[in-house]
């Protein structure tokens, strides 16, 4: 027997189908004897064997994954492993992988580990036409890496997913050239019903007694958010750790897909516009910083793959504890900072409230529980070693450190305002002075009706005790302000457009105090430290979905030794007065309105109440039914 042992190798995943590329990862499968497990012989043995090669690198193995892997590189190639025992002594050379029989008396990560190769050739048993799959698939890939939507770990697409979608579109239409399967693929899943499933055949069922994906059989399937389901016995969600934020972020690439589609159709744009990188840092106001730091180069390899394979459960934990009030977006990149003595590694999450919700004053989402029992699961990791930490932390976009960005350093917005500096009025560019400068500004020299120049004070609605400093690109106080009533006074015709400009809904002014209270960061050394409270008043987000989703409600953060506490409030509008009055004036037109068409049917049907009595029709009684008919009017009215 021992001089019979072998084992299979085999590819699934992008290789397998075909659309690899440099730098691919090369996904294995390895298929051995019944005899040597998973657990000691392949995650300790195998282990230790690989990491005395001299061709082996980086090697890190996840065994308690969803489906167990060996991550390393081979001579530079980077290689995923997956073991499977079988229920055989000798692992025959010309295995036939499809076949049913080799999933006898086997265990259920042997099954997940098994069906990559069994869904990989699925997959090109069904789509009509394979190179066209390929080339179409290769395209949309490409295209979830630059929209941040391609990663399965962090709770979004991976490989295998975007494989059976577009498998999906290729089957609706056959004869389809890959230009129009990609635009059909984006104008198929924007109108997708979700949570209805995609499946590329009927579910199978099998006397094995293996679960499959049955909603109406298995109460855990009824939660998931994305079906994607796999066409090999047996059939599973490949897409189970899609969670609402990931689902809704998805949803928003779809529709940026299909209108970008839509334009190259009309000759408007090509097909570059369709792979614009997504600016994730423009998208959202609040972050979740989450830094990871190990000893050296080798431990922080194992511990980033721990902590980004638990991402994901921050996002689940964060939506159960805020019941999707708050909605979390995790970018699926890591960011290393070089200039830190000790090996690093951050990922980022953008946080939003929920678009539509309804918000109280002092409302707040105290997610520090969730935070500490998220850090407390990822130090239960089995393979800890002394330096081995991690720190998460609440950031603003101001915050965002500059080694995020591909120069190492932000650049700076352009201005938003159509009017020249030259010609703005001086109050309006003074953005980035102090809080103390700005205040002994506030007087300025307008003209009357007739001339003569008046002293206009400007009230400050917004104004914030505790500023100290103002950044840029971030309204100062007196963006807030409005003219005091008292004399009569005008405004010139460019300081009246700034200001409307400003106060109008569009612009996005933030009229509420809008101050930070004792804010944390990490320091170097990961430690966090102590930043004064600063004025972030009324920044306008060039992003559509910051707009939407921050245009009524506004974060106020306290983040103390590593906690994370987010609060929100409404805002206060300068022009409210004036909109409650335009409101009321309004409302008492309809009401007016109401009271007529009542009164006429009351006169109506009190007319109709006398010619059904058969009374002569003069004008006594109709004088009757029409005092009857105000007083019951008048009557209910009151």
């Amino acid at each position: 027997m021992v001089e019979d042992a072998n084992a299979v190798i085999l590819t699934f995943g992008s290789y397998r189908l075909g659309v690899h590329g440099p730098g691919a990862d090369l996904d294995t499968l390895c298929i051995g004897p019944s005899y040597v497990n998973r657990e000691e012989d392949f995650f300790y043995t195998f282990h230790d064997i690989l990491a005395s090669m001299d061709e082996v690198t980086e090697l890190q193995p996840v065994p308690d994954a969803h489906v167990p892997v060996m991550k390393f590189k081979f001579d530079g190639i980077s290689i995923d492993l997956l073991y499977a025992s079988i229920s055989c002594l000798i692992v025959p050379e010309e295995l036939d992988i499809s076949d049913v029989s080799v999933l006898h008396n086997i265990d259920e990560p042997t099954v997940r580990s098994l069906n990559g190769c069994r869904v990989a050739d699925q997959i090109l048993k069904l789509v009509p036409n394979i190179e066209y799959f390929r080339t179409t698939l290769r395209c949309l890939k490409f295209w979830a890496k630059r929209r941040g939507v391609y990663s399965n770990v962090t709770g979004f697409l991976g490989g295998v997913n975007w494989a059976l979608l577009v498998a999906r579109v290729c089957q609706l239409y056959p004869n389809a050239v890959p230009s129009m399967l990609v635009s059909r693929f984006f104008r198929v899943y924007t109108q997708w019903r979700w949570p209805n499933p995609v499946m590329l055949c009927s579910i199978e069922e099998n006397e094995l007694g293996f679960s499959v994906w049955h909603p109406l059989r298995n109460p855990r399937d009824r939660s998931h958010l994305m079906p994607i389901i796999t066409p090999a016995y047996p059939c599973m969600n490949s897409s189970y750790n899609v969670s609402a934020s990931t689902l809704r972020v998805m949803m928003e690439q779809f529709q940026y897909g299909n209108k970008i589609c839509e334009d190259i159709e009309l000759n408007k744009v090509g097909w570059s516009a369709l792979f614009v990188p997504y600016v994730f840092f423009e998208g959202y106001k609040n972050f979740l910083q989450i830094d990871v730091v190990a000893a050296d180069v080798d431990d922080l390899r194992a511990w980033k793959g721990w902590v980004e394979s638990r991402l994901r459960q921050l996002t689940l934990m964060i939506e159960r504890d805020t019941i999707g009030k708050l909605q979390c977006h995790p970018y699926p990149r890591e960011y290393i900072d070089d200039t830190r003595k000790c090996s690093h590694s951050a990922f980022f999450m953008g946080l939003q409230r929920k678009q539509g919700e309804v918000v109280q004053e002092g409302q707040q989402f105290d997610i520090r529980g969730t935070v500490e029992a998220f850090r407390h699961s990822i130090n239960m990791y089995m393979f800890w070693k002394p330096g081995m930490d991690i720190h998460v932390s609440h950031i603003r976009r101001r915050q965002i450190p500059c080694y995020v960005f591909p120069d190492g350093f932000k650049r700076s917005r352009p201005s938003r305002s159509t009017v020249p500096v030259e010609n703005r009025p001086k109050s309006l560019q003074e953005n980035e002075v102090s809080g103390t400068e700005l205040r002994g500004r506030n007087i300025k020299r307008k003209y009357d009706d007739k001339g003569v120049k008046q002293d206009v004070v400007l009230k400050k609605h917004c104004a914030n005790p505790f500023v100290e400093s103002l950044t840029p690109g971030n309204y100062a106080v007196s963006d807030c302000q409005e003219l005091k009533s008292g004399e009569s006074t005008s405004l010139t015709n460019s300081e009246q457009d700034e200001l409307d400009r400003r106060m109008s809904p569009e612009a996005g002014t933030e009229c509420g105090s809008n101050s930070s209270g004792v804010t944390s960061v990490s320091s170097e050394d990961g430690s966090p430290e102590y930043v004064a409270s600063v004025s972030v008043a009324g920044y306008v987000d060039d992003s559509a979905r910051a707009v939407e989703a921050m245009n009524n409600s506004r974060f106020d953060t306290t983040y103390m030794a590593d906690s994370v506490k987010l609060g929100i409030g409404t805002l206060a509008s300068a022009n409210n007065e004036v909109l409650q009055d335009t409101l009321q004036t309004h409302l008492e037109v309809l009401a007016f309105n109401s009271f007529l068409n009542f009164y006429f049917f009351l006169f109506f049907l009190s007319t109709l109440m006398y010619l059904f009595c058969q009374h002569k029709g003069t004008l006594v009684h109709v004088a009757k039914a029409l005092l009857f008919s105000l007083v019951l009017t008048v009557y209910f009215y009151c």
